[in-house]
């Protein structure tokens, strides 16, 4: 050991870093600025489903440490999945490329850089993108999901919920955006009143928010991503022939501008691994790693049943064998009781420009443990790009030593892929026909519309078949519903389909003739 890695900071990282079994390899300790040394900063492979937490502000290196661990994490046979907002992720599936400056900092913190590329499959929420498509069905997002998107406050989410439970008592099933849509739209009408009122605590007010909202949802062309074929989420826990993890990436960059669709989403999908997945307790390496990137989108405005039900998922899916970690600005964008569960920490620069940003600061420092940094504060706010300050859960759970480290480099490219690449991995994945083509199967607003079709024919028999009136007396009048696109008279111009098929009085004979219950998850989801 050299003078400088015999100074008692560089003894108590070195013991503290020094694990047992495989570990991720992080980079190197900085004494300071100037001072670097060949003293390694790992996290166990084995205490990655005890979650983590990368970063930092924008600008500071988040991405390629979050591309570091997947490429560690995939190379140790472990799949991975990740949000990729910018598009730059996509070149894990392409070699790097080296370069004088990627050389020297490799050498710098004892890497032997060599280029690879990685498997990766790549989807994109509803088909908007490149990849293959994304879609979950509307019963099995579920109403408190639903309402994170839509904006709803805690009366309206409720409200939402006890919709969700009448189309299933109903026999409805809710497949897509034009379902929830019917249901409402049924609701609302003439014929609706008594169910509404039967439904108890949903005002024809609250009904028509959210409505409206819905309609808000799909002009902004949020729903793309519900309906069938339902992506299954056990397809994440796949691994390469050659044994390495495969890494599913979503591709988002058509959707920054509707965060709360993404976010919720990939929500969704954690919640639908934690329910699908059986309980393996600790295990020596993690049958998947969730990267939850921009994190901050999760938990803006959310109800505290929601934030309820993140803390919850989060808590109880290590058990189930999946790590997750949160990439975001700054800590505080996590709330703490999800932060409380997060053991592994990386954190990039953050800067204190402003009085909330020093406040931030402050309360980033008070979860750190007490390290050998005189001024963690100071040290946060001076770190250079690809430099963080790293604490993890050692093999036996107990935080190590705060180390100043100096990042490795990502061996892949790291900026987005070539399109030919993309395309091709696409095209070549044993899951395209699986997703690749969408089913619009029978629903809700085609069994109303039959539904209708069937009431119409009915009462017209009854007509044909009703007994000539005596003479002299004023014949009775049968009203005969037009269905869509019959008769002569159009309907108004605004009025669609689903509004003329669910304000029909056979809606209602069709109402009583079927039931069923969905088994709902930890957020209140079913299963196709």
């Amino acid at each position: 050991m050299t003078e400088e890695t015999s100074t008692p900071l560089a003894e108590q990282v070195a013991a503290g870093y020094d694990f047992a079994g495989p570990a991720l390899e992080l980079g190197a300790l900085m004494l300071d600025a100037d001072r670097l040394v060949d003293v390694p900063v790992r996290i166990p492979l084995a205490m990655l489903n005890r979650h983590g937490l990368v970063a930092g502000a924008t600008g500071t290196g988040k991405t390629r440490t979050l591309q570091l661990l997947v490429e560690q994490l995939s190379a140790q046979g472990v799949p991975v999945f990740a949000a990729d907002i910018k598009g730059d992720l996509s070149g894990l599936a392409q070699p790097g490329v080296a370069s004088e400056k990627l050389t020297a900092r490799a050498a710098a913190v004892g890497q032997e850089w060599t280029p690879a590329g990685f498997p990766v499959e790549f989807y994109a929420i509803g088909g908007v993108g490149s990849g293959l498509p994304l879609r979950v069905t509307m019963s099995a997002f579920g109403p408190t999901l639903l309402s994170k998107v839509l904006g709803l406050n805690d009366t309206q989410e409720s409200s939402l919920g006890l919709v969700f439970h009448y189309a299933d008592r109903a026999g409805l099933p809710l497949l897509d955006l034009a379902d929830l849509r019917a249901v409402l739209g049924h609701l609302l009408s003439d014929e609706g009143k008594a169910e509404l009122k039967a439904l108890g605590g949903l005002s024809s007010a609250t009904a028509g928010v959210i409505l409206r909202e819905l309609i808000g949802l799909e002009d902004q062309g949020g729903d793309v991503f519900f309906g069938e074929p339902e992506f299954e989420s056990a397809d994440l826990l796949q691994l390469a022939p050659d044994g390495r993890g495969l890494v599913s990436l979503v591709e988002l960059p058509q959707l920054q501008d509707r965060p709360a669709i993404f976010s919720t989403f990939l929500m969704w999908l954690l919640a639908d691994l934690f329910h699908d997945l059986p309980e393996v307790g600790d295990v020596d390496r993690p049958k998947l790693v969730f990267f939850f990137d921009e994190a901050h989108l999760l938990f803006a405005d959310a109800s505290k049943a929601f934030l309820d039900q993140v803390a919850q998922t989060v808590r109880l899916i290590r058990s189930k064998g999946v790590g997750v970690f949160f990439v975001t600005q700054s800590p505080t964008d996590v709330p703490d009781t999800v932060l409380a569960q997060l053991g592994s920490r990386v954190q990039h620069q953050l800067r204190a420009h402003t009085p909330n940003d020093a406040k931030a600061l402050k309360a980033t420092v008070a979860t750190y443990p007490t390290g050998g940094y005189d001024d963690l504060g100071q040290v946060i706010t001076s770190l250079g790009i690809g430099e963080a300050v790293v604490t993890v859960m050692n093999e036996r759970g107990a935080p190590t030593p705060v180390a100043w480290t100096r990042l490795r480099a990502p061996q892949s490219r790291m900026d987005p892929c070539d399109a030919d690449v993309l395309t091709a991995a696409v095209a070549a994945s044993p899951r395209a026909a699986k997703y690749q083509t969408a089913v619009d199967r029978e629903s809700a607003r085609e069994m109303l519309a039959d539904r209708l079709e069937q009431g119409a024919a009915k009462q017209e028999r009854e007509q044909a078949e009703a007994p000539a009136p005596d003479p002299g007396t004023e014949p009775r009048r049968i009203p005969v519903p037009k269905p869509p696109g019959r008769g002569t008279k159009k309907p108004p111009k605004d009025e669609s389909m689903v509004e003329q098929v669910v304000k029909s009085d056979a809606f209602k004979d069709f109402m009583r003739t079927a039931a069923r219950e969905i088994a709902r998850g930890v957020f209140k989801t079913g299963r196709r």
